[in-house]
């Protein structure tokens, strides 16, 4: 498994990691999930 540093402004990871709190899930997932989402759409 790779390692990735991402840049991203404060009021977006903030609400980013509120949604992951939310869903009881963490903010690593939920990249994951949407680096998921966004390949499934490339390859369709």
């Amino acid at each position: 498994m790779s390692a990735l540093t991402i840049r991203m402004p404060d009021d977006k990871y903030l609400r980013l990691k509120a949604l992951s709190q939310r869903r009881h899930t963490s903010v690593n997932q939920r990249i994951d999930e949407m680096a998921t989402l966004l390949l499934a759409e490339a390859d369709a």
